[in-house]
């Protein structure tokens, strides 16, 4: 009956890819499945083995990846939902039509992996077996190759990487990064496969990179620890749902959700006060073409001053204009992030550098808008992206690391290297993503601060606002759907990891390692 089953399977690998790839999105946040996306990442290794040639292979990790992504981000059909010049329908259009570009990247992983496998098992007499052990540490390595591709090309969409579907077991990525992580995973995955076939061996050898990572899990957190941060602050969720935050009628109403829950509370310490991304739906700037302000910038920065005690700072996200050279048009906007302290003062900024695209600016312009086509963004001015990485002397509060929104996704872009914060404030706007994208944006973030040893804070409208301390663990959060502050200390920062240190070179190098040991192993049989 199982050999049935199976001869059923192989019958239709194409048909099967695609349907486990779908169940392998179950294990990322909120389903949490991650034996379901082991199963399928072994499933997908079997296919693999039995693939009858370069295109077969290549098509078969595209499906995987198509199934994959489809139900891993379908969360961005919801987006369309908040904007009018688009159909709403086009989002589900959207979700598949870029599952169909991701998917490339698992493709070329099963693809280099096979092709890789065929060279050095060539049989040396007939009938012999190929070594399904060498296929797997391939296929670990282009995962890592692939992954990190996935992070750069045409900018980057680098949501989702596997090591986020089991972040209670990911505090190797301290060492290995986000990418190791993942390959760790697959490597698990094979194991699982090695045991079904009763090859204990194998099984255990496979095994043992992610059982080595689960102990490091347990005995790590806490070790490195350089004392406490001391910072107070207070964090607001407002709850403006997307379909309000940019409703002009609507402004005094939101200011007041914000404005309630900011006071400082009685014996509280001087604080900042965190407010999520584009929280302040005015201009703090002067100098910019007067047709552009609703209420005059000072009018603005005196209200807000209002809010705060005499040494509180406020860090709030703001839109900033870049004027055209005459001063008489605007040429960008800035999704940044403004510092200002109780007499109404600005202070250092930060402008948000990975831009959505089709979200924060529209590509090809002047192709697509004459086909109807628009950014998710309400307004008709593009984003320019800021500098980078940078950190922010906030004087007494300490030094602030800044990634807005999904930024806070790129593993090893999130910090200046040559200037670490003792903290990363992650301002977004998660109200976009439905029921599925804000628990998988707070996974990422905690990957983020276990790969540099730093507490990640994040202020969204409507959840999940979160409090993360330096080994991932969520120290306070604000749940979906709801309005609330937090208050607390800035959890204490470690000494920088060895991720912090050499960033990507560190699983790039491990993927090196992965193929040495699969070729030394091919070599080994002669």
């Amino acid at each position: 009956m199982l050999k049935r089953f199976f001869a059923i399977l192989l019958a239709r690998p194409g048909l099967t890819a695609i349907i486990a790839g779908a169940a392998s999105a179950t294990g990322f946040a909120p389903l949490g499945l991650w034996p379901v996306t082991l199963v399928m990442l072994a499933l997908l290794l079997w296919l693999l083995e039995h693939a009858p040639g370069h295109r077969a292979a290549f098509a078969l990790g595209w499906l995987f990846g198509v199934g994959h992504f489809t139900i891993g981000n379908n969360w961005i059909a919801t987006a369309f939902t908040f904007q009018a010049k688009m159909p709403a329908w086009l989002g589900w259009l959207a979700v598949p039509l870029l599952s169909l570009y991701l998917a490339i990247f698992i493709g070329l992983a099963t693809w280099a992996a096979w092709a890789a496998w065929q060279r050095v098992t060539a049989p040396r007499q007939p009938g012999e077996a190929r070594n399904p052990l060498i296929l797997a540490l391939f296929f670990a390595a282009a995962w890592i190759v692939t992954e990190w591709m996935r992070s750069w090309v045409f900018s980057g969409f680098a949501w989702n990487p596997l090591a986020a579907v089991g972040i209670g077991v990911a505090q190797t990525t301290a060492v290995i990064g986000t990418y190791g992580q993942s390959a760790l995973w697959v490597t698990f995955a094979a194991a699982l496969l090695a045991a079904a076939r009763i090859r204990l061996g194998r099984a255990v050898v496979l095994g043992l990179p992610m059982a080595a990572a689960a102990t490091w899990s347990w005995v790590e957190p806490g070790m490195t620890a350089i004392g406490e941060s001391g910072t107070p602050f207070t964090v607001v969720q407002p709850n403006i749902g997307q379909g309000d935050k940019y409703d002009m009628q609507l402004r005094a109403e939101n200011y007041a959700k914000l404005a309630a829950l900011s006071p400082r509370q009685p014996e509280q310490p001087p604080r900042l006060l965190l407010w999520p991304e584009a929280a302040v739906p005015d201009y703090l700037e002067e100098g910019y073409p007067l047709e552009w302000y609703i209420e005059a910038p000072a009018f603005v920065r005196a209200q807000l001053a209002g809010l705060l005690g005499g040494e509180d700072l406020l860090v709030t996200g703001a839109v900033k204009l870049d004027p055209t050279p005459d001063g008489r048009d605007v040429a960008y906007a800035r999704n940044s992030v403004f510092t200002m302290d109780a007499m109404g003062r600005l202070g250092p900024r930060y402008d948000k550098a990975h831009l959505v695209p089709y979200g924060e600016y529209l590509p090809m312009r002047i192709i697509l808008e004459p086909l109807g086509i628009s950014r998710l963004v309400p307004g008709a001015i593009d984003f320019r992206h800021g500098p980078g990485a940078r950190t922010l002397d906030l004087g007494r509060f300490g030094q602030m690391g800044v990634q807005v929104c999904y930024e806070i996704i790129f593993s090893g872009q999130v910090v200046d290297r040559a200037n670490r914060p003792d903290f990363i404030f992650n301002p977004s706007n998660d109200a976009w993503f439905g029921s599925w994208g804000p628990p998988q944006h707070l996974a990422q973030a905690r990957l983020r601060a276990i790969e540099e040893g730093l507490p990640v804070i994040r202020a969204t409208p409507t959840g999940i606002s979160a409090v993360i301390d330096a080994d991932g663990r969520i120290v306070d959060s604000l749940g979906m759907g709801v309005a609330g502050r937090m208050d607390g200390l800035v959890p204490a920062a470690h000494r920088p990891t060895l991720f912090a240190r050499f960033g990507n070179i560190l699983p790039l190098g491990l993927a090196f390692l992965f193929a040495i040991s699969a070729v030394a192993l091919a070599r080994r049989r002669g």
